[in-house]
């Protein structure tokens, strides 16, 4: 592996991994920021307009400066089936199913002698997080927290309301009453949620605060 997961590692050291997220493809904004000690770079793939050349390119700057992209947020895990493809796809074996490929994440297969100590090395430095958003994970989310290989929790609360029939109003006392109970149970199951391990803000807000602070002068 060329670095550890500083998000796992922050956890390992008990303390909060500091980050920031991007919803727009561009690695110049990676490049500028990688100049501060931030810990990761969230892109939102579900949601932004990244294409698959453009998600490489953001993760080869990443890489360069030494913040590569070694975690997965899986959207939607709302039945243990969600939750066990995820872990699949994201673990080499015996973990997972995910497949080695001889490409530039694993340096083409050049200079890996022993690929059974790559997987493992690998596997401990992935971090897995299940973002739920779904009503159906009330009834499932016993199932869910019962899948090894998922290091921390999210709920959605946008989608998480339009679920629970509430579109557009993540703040209405039922979505966030039933948003805490499932908070509260991942915690009494001795599980961590992504928000007590990880703190990011939207790039997008920063370039919009820092104009307003413009116009206002």
């Amino acid at each position: 592996m060329k670095q550890p997961n500083r998000v796992k590692a922050a956890m390992r050291a008990g303390r909060k991994a500091y980050g920031y997220n991007l919803s727009f493809p561009s690695p110049w904004v990676i490049d500028i920021l990688g100049k501060l000690d931030f810990d990761f770079v969230f892109i939102d793939g579900e949601r932004g307009p990244f294409g698959l050349d453009q998600l490489e390119d953001l993760c080869r700057t990443a890489e360069r400066l030494d913040r590569g992209i070694m975690g997965i947020l899986g959207p939607h895990i709302a039945t243990e089936a969600d939750a066990r493809q995820l872990v699949q796809a994201c673990y080499f074996g015996p973990l997972g199913e995910r497949s080695f490929g001889a490409n530039r994440g694993t340096d083409y297969n050049a200079g890996i002698a022993d690929k059974a100590a790559y997987y493992h090395e690998a596997n401990e430095e992935m971090l897995v997080c299940a973002l739920l958003e779904d009503v159906a994970v009330l009834d499932n989310l016993d199932a869910i927290l019962a899948v090894p290989g998922i290091d921390l929790y999210s709920i959605g609360p946008n989608d998480f309301a339009q679920s629970l029939g509430r579109p557009g109003h993540p703040d209405h006392p039922e979505v966030v009453k039933t948003m805490q109970e499932i908070t509260r149970r991942i915690r009494q199951a001795g599980r961590t949620m992504q928000a007590e391990v990880m703190q990011g803000a939207w790039v997008s807000d920063m370039l919009l605060d820092a104009g307003r602070r413009i116009l206002s002068t």
